[in-house]
């Protein structure tokens, strides 16, 4: 399989290129992205086929039939890190809450979020590809709380390839910043920025973009690609646990086979949902999916109303703080599936020149038979966590929360509903503890022990032993100083 372009083709790029391309260097024409020339048809038969197969075994079958040029031997190496996750059967529960209402918690692997989904078997992907080209890598990430752990934790220590990671410093919770201060790995290079996410994606797009970077980079023998979901080779990994969610509401007797359901996302950078999407748009039986936002909710709007306005808009910060962002990157790749490349490139340059873009009359209309959007703000997440604790005994986390207004407000409740829990309860404790206690400006360590107390749950020891390792990545720096400072580790 082929993958083009959004903003359409310039003369310095080809016009198709492989998935090893494209993962490698997932910046196309014009700034745009890659996405598949067609994506496989999957349907009914494809899921009768797997209603009884492991994890492993539906992701190796959906891999192969996009034809990626990745052999199989890697890529049963790289799904084999599914075993390491709380249950190598199942590391995807999916768990029922109320009546119509089931959560797939994507959060049991190393770093306790749902990153590790497509991190976790992308680094070994990437690392492999390099070692067979005798090529090395940088890798930027971008993150605002859960990429940088775990594309960390997945690239460390691998064969030709370095990782830089930029994090807004102070605008993660204390147990994303540990999880990524305290890395040693010699490959791994942690840069907090003084800023918000927003600043650091914008940074990591530039210098993905930047011909004097780059050249700089060819000087040292080192190549740039990314860890963020602007990188397909994120995203062909999270189309797999949506088909995967469906597949386990029929195994539990929830749904019929071929049944339409919601597919309900907390949504930052649109990746999640846009796996979602795609699987939608292979087969996956589908009635909307649903954006859920926090306070940041530019996506509301769009999907509201049809306008991506940034002119007056400041990221806030809130109790979800990996949905603080403004700028999701995979809502391109939407544009792109419903209006082609040269529309998309006409709104991406409005967004970049004018900071805001409308779409028309028609275009709102085919963006809402596939979407559907509300945002809960921090008060609202509070409650829902300790209402849904109280009555439905489920401890869940602030951006997963979200879902539960949407869930109220845009679906209807004869369909059934997967809400993607993104985050164990250990990532976000002041906030949780604080909605099950009333415990106001808790330490993370004495809110873990509260809720610990309170829901009679373990705290995992990768989160506890964080509190007396070593930091050992202490650079904090502005976000003009990016490009000198990566230059410097490498």
């Amino acid at each position: 399989m082929n993958f083009i372009q959004t903003r359409g083709c310039d003369a310095n790029k080809p016009e198709t290129v492989t998935f090893s391309e494209a993962i490698l260097s997932p910046i196309a024409s014009f700034g745009g992205l890659y996405v598949p020339e067609t994506l496989p048809e999957l349907g009914l038969e494809f899921l009768n086929k797997h209603l009884n197969s492991s994890y492993k075994e539906l992701a190796s079958d959906m891999l192969s039939r996009f034809e990626i040029d990745i052999d199989n031997e890697t890529i049963q190496k790289a799904l084999d890190l599914y075993d390491k996750f709380d249950d190598a059967k199942n590391p995807v529960p999916v768990v029922k809450v109320k009546e119509n209402l089931y959560v797939s918690e994507l959060y049991h692997g190393p770093t306790r979020a749902f990153k590790d989904m497509a991190l976790q078997p992308f680094g070994m992907v990437l690392s492999s590809i390099a070692q067979k080209r005798d090529e090395n890598y940088i890798i930027m990430a971008a993150t605002s709380g859960d990429t940088g752990p775990a594309a960390l934790e997945t690239f460390k220590n691998r064969a030709n390839v370095q990782v830089a990671c930029l994090y807004p410093d102070g605008g993660t919770s204390d147990v994303q910043r540990l999880q990524m201060v305290t890395e040693d790995a010699k490959n791994l290079k942690v840069i907090g920025i003084n800023g918000v996410f927003d600043d650091a994606q914008n940074a990591l797009k530039t210098l993905l973009a930047s011909k004097e970077f780059n050249d700089a980079l060819k000087e040292k023998n080192v190549s740039l690609s990314a860890a963020n979901s602007v990188n397909f080779g994120r995203i062909i990994f999270q189309i797999i646990y949506h088909i995967h969610s469906y597949l386990e509401l029929v195994r539990q007797d929830a749904i019929t086979m071929g049944e339409k359901v919601y597919l309900n996302v907390p949504s930052g950078n649109f990746g999640n949902a846009l796996g979602g999407y795609y699987a939608w748009k292979m087969g996956l039986p589908v009635e909307k999916i649903i954006i859920s936002s926090n306070e940041n909710n530019v996506l509301t709007r769009l999907i509201k109303e049809g306008k991506y306005d940034l002119r007056d808009s400041e990221v806030v910060s809130t109790t979800s703080p990996a949905m603080d962002i403004l700028k999701s990157s995979n809502v391109e790749r939407v544009l792109f599936d419903l209006f082609g490349a040269e529309r998309t490139k006409e709104l991406m340059n409005d967004l970049e020149e004018k900071k805001c873009y409308e779409l028309t009359g028609v275009e709102l209309v085919t963006l809402q038979k596939c979407f559907d959007a509300d945002f809960c703000n921090g008060d609202e997440g509070k409650k829902y966590i300790k209402e849904t604790f109280e009555k439905d005994g489920y401890l869940m986390d602030p951006h997963t929360a979200t879902c539960f207004k949407s869930y109220e407000s845009c679906s209807k409740p004869e369909i059934k509903s997967i809400i993607y829990s993104t985050a164990e309860w250990t990532k976000f404790s002041p906030v949780i503890a604080n909605a099950l206690t009333g415990e106001e400006d808790a330490k993370d360590l004495d809110a873990l022990t509260s809720i610990s107390n309170v829901a009679k749950l373990d705290i995992p020891d990768m989160i506890k032993g964080l509190f007396t390792k070593e930091i050992t990545q202490k650079t904090v720096i502005e976000k003009e100083e990016i490009s000198k400072e990566i230059l410097k580790f490498i």
